[in-house]
Formats: C-alpha cells, sequence, structure tokens
C-alpha cells in the first residue's frame, strides 16, 4: 500500500498582505498529479488546512475542489484530515458527512457521549488498497486540547506539576485507546498508523510562522505517546520536514510552501510512504516544486548604502506580478533613518520584484545612568513623553533630538492622550 503524508497547508495565508492563492493552488495541481503518477492509496493531511478559523470562502472552494478532483482522478482513494491549531474543529467537520460519501474521513474534534466517554471509534479510520481490501487503520488524532484528552484523576498522575501531567497523561492514554481499538481490528496483520498535529520534543519550528502550542506550561509531547510496534506516525504542525527522535518512522512532512522568509531555505515536500504488510518498507521525499521565489537582500542586514547598491544592482527575469518573487530587504541602521522605505522604493523602481518587507536592525546602545527596570511605582509616575525619551536613549544611546520630541508631542495631542 502506498500513502502520501501532507500538512500545513495554511490555505488563505497572506505573506505580509500579498495574497498567496495562486501559490496554494499550483501546489494542489501539483499534488494531483503526483496522486496518480505516484498510484497513491491513501492520502493522509496532517492539519492546518487553513491559516485560520474562520477561512474565506474562496480558500474553502479551493479545498473542498481539491477533494472532489483528487477523488475524480483517483477513484479509488483514500484521504483522512485532521484539524491542526490553526483550524476549527466544528467548520472543518461540517461537511463531513457529505465527504465521506466520496471517500474523505474529517476528524476535527473529540466527540463524547452524554456520560463524558470519548467515542474514540470515529478516530480509527480503515484505509483501503485498490481491490478494496483493508489495508492499514490509521489512529487520525486531530489538535488536542485539555478538554479534549480523557480525565486522569491524580491518584494515576506522577510527577510535580497537576496540570502538566493530566494534559500529558491523558494525551497518551487516548492515543493508547485509540491504538488498541485498532489493533482489535486487525485480522490480517495490516499496518497500523497515526496521525498527530503537536510538537513534539526536540522538533525544530520555524521562528516566524508557527504559532507556538503551550498547554499546562508544557509546549512539546514526547514521543513515547506513540505504541512502538506503529508503522508510521504522520505529523503536522511543524514546518520543517524532519524526523522525531531520529526515528524514521515518526515524521513531520513539512508545509508545502515557505510560510515566512525564516523559510527560505526549507526544502518543501511531501511524504511517500509505502507499506510491506504491517511495517513501512520505504520513506520517499518528493521535493515540492516552488512557485514563486523568496528573496532576501542582502543575506545578512548591511549598512544602507550597501543594501541600496544591491538593489539597484538586482537583476530579475520579467514575469507576470503574480508570479514575481518577494522581497525582504535586510538594512543595519546606527539611527533613524525617516526615508528609508522611500529609498528602498526608489531603487527598486520598475524592477519585477514585490517588496514585502524591510527588516531594520539597529545596533542597540544602553546609556550610562539609565536603569535596566523599574519599579511599578517608578513607573507609575513616568509621563509618556519620559518614557520616548527613555527608550530613545537605551536604542540610539543619546538624547532624542527636539523634532521628534516635538512629533511625539503631535502624535500624543491627535490621539487625545495629552493629559490622560
Amino acid at each position: 500500500m502506498r500513502l502520501l503524508h501532507t500538512s500545513d497547508w495554511h490555505l488563505g495565508q497572506t505573506l505580509h498582505n500579498f495574497d498567496r492563492t495562486y501559490e496554494h493552488q499550483r501546489f494542489l495541481d501539483w499534488l494531483l498529479d503526483t496522486i496518480v503518477a505516484e498510484q497513491v492509496d491513501a492520502l493522509l493531511i496532517a492539519g492546518d488546512i487553513f491559516d485560520n478559523s474562520n477561512p474565506s470562502a474562496a480558500s474553502q472552494r479551493q479545498l473542498y475542489r481539491f477533494l472532489q478532483q483528487a477523488r475524480a482522478k483517483s477513484p479509488q482513494l483514500d484521504i483522512v484530515i485532521i484539524a491542526g491549531n490553526h483550524d476549527s474543529p466544528g467548520r472543518l467537520e461540517a461537511p463531513g458527512p457529505l465527504l465521506e460519501a466520496h471517500g474523505t474521513r474529517v476528524v476535527g474534534h473529540v466527540l463524547r457521549d452524554a456520560e463524558g466517554s470519548i467515542d474514540v471509534e470515529r478516530m480509527v479510520v480503515p484505509l483501503t488498497g485498490r481491490d478494496g481490501a483493508v489495508k492499514a487503520w490509521c489512529v487520525a488524532i486531530p489538535f488536542l486540547r485539555p478538554g479534549d484528552v480523557p480525565r486522569i484523576e491524580a491518584a494515576e498522575r506522577e510527577g510535580d506539576n497537576p496540570a502538566v501531567d493530566a494534559y500529558l497523561s491523558g494525551i497518551a492514554l487516548l492515543y493508547q485507546r485509540a491504538y488498541e481499538l485498532a489493533r482489535s481490528r486487525c485480522s490480517n496483520g495490516e499496518a497500523i498508523l497515526a496521525m498527530g498535529h503537536c510538537h513534539m520534543t526536540g522538533g525544530d519550528s520555524s521562528p516566524d510562522s508557527e504559532r507556538r502550542i503551550l498547554i499546562g506550561g508544557t509546549e512539546a509531547l514526547p514521543a513515547s505517546m506513540f505504541d512502538p510496534s506503529i508503522a508510521y506516525a504522520a505529523l503536522g504542525h511543524l514546518h520543517l520536514a524532519q524526523k522525531v527522535g531520529k526515528q524514521d518512522h515518526l515524521r513531520y512532512c513539512g508545509s508545502p510552501l515557505p510560510l515566512s522568509f525564516a523559510e527560505i531555505g526549507y526544502q518543501h515536500q511531501v511524504l511517500r510512504i509505502d507499506l510491506d504488510g504491517g511495517r513501512t518498507k520505504d520513506i520517499v521525499p518528493l521535493p515540492v516544486p516552488r512557485a514563486v521565489e523568496l528573496l532576501r537582500v542582502p543575506a545578512q542586514p548591511a549598512p544602507l548604502k550597501q543594501v541600496i547598491a544591491e538593489l539597484v544592482g538586482l537583476d530579475l527575469p520579467e514575469l507576470p506580478l503574480h508570479e514575481q518573487p518577494y522581497l525582504e530587504v535586510r538594512v543595519l541602521l546606527d539611527g533613524p533613518e525617516p526615508s528609508l522605505r522611500a529609498q528602498v522604493e526608489a531603487a527598486l523602481e520598475g524592477k519585477p520584484v514585490r517588496l514585502a518587507k524591510i527588516e531594520p536592525t539597529r545596533k542597540v546602545v544602553t546609556a550610562a545612568g539609565i536603569d535596566a527596570a523599574l519599579s511599578l511605582d517608578q513607573l507609575a509616575q513616568l509621563q509618556p513623553d519620559d518614557i520616548f525619551r527613555r527608550l530613545w536613549q537605551q536604542r540610539f544611546g543619546d538624547d532624542a533630538p527636539a523634532d521628534q520630541l516635538a512629533a511625539f508631542a503631535e502624535l500624543l495631542g491627535a490621539d487625545g492622550l495629552e493629559g490622560a
């Protein structure tokens, strides 16, 4: 049996206000072709389908059109989707009955019955081969919030932090229950897979685009929550493709396109998993073509004069606007530069590039005599212009110029803050 593992599409995401529908559609078109070319039996989508919990109608159409086309091009394809921390579980599950009729199972949240028992049954999904026989069982667990996990009594927990232990122990117990149910369904040595959307211990995260998951004082989950006999764990949340704890069968596939400039160097991919009976035979990364390039000029922050020279010297091919690269300009400044954007825009005049971000880096100098911290009583005595003066001295190592103080005073008056 052959699977594809993908996650973190973030449909509807904008990059510094630039719409990315074209890039997402290019990825989805490539994924459709890959499903057919690789003769895939099941597609696992491990959360963060949308970039926010209230996706636009256009983003939802993009998803449902893809699901319809995938099933049309590969009629025997099974698709399993779990919700991520960016997704609205209820919104994602709303069309579930209709999608199930076309081979797609969506698990958005944890359901409980009137007695409070978790419906584990709906999280164990059979995956069939081209002959229609069940070849694997998928334990599909969405992003879990504290209220989603089984309640663990204090006497059953170990450790010093009840909130942390209850959450971690509850997650481990839920996976264990789902795994045991899947194991009970195996009749011919089928593989058992797991899906999850979480931050695993030791995982490398992107500093700019991943929303931290911090619950009960803990951020990362241990790999021990997966039963040692599972064939593969398809994980979502981290945008960098990576193994968990150097275990080959516990994987993040990463996002299919860079979601911030910090991800320029990522090799975005989906993972192809070949099963042989109850075990994983092969895991192969399939690189995702990058539809639009992201540029950082210069590679490291540099003085403004050097930056302007590099921008003027940019030699880029002519492309339609929606294919033009995004640009982050990185400038090292010694002090305020009010005309920074105007100078950068002038240097880029007529060039086929989209200026997404100007990233100024300043040398931080703390002036002598400025306390590093103030008490609450001291803060209460400060006026807005006092804070402005102190911040200016801390950042630039000199007294604030008269024109800047006047401009700040004008802003205070315009906002009705004077005397407040």
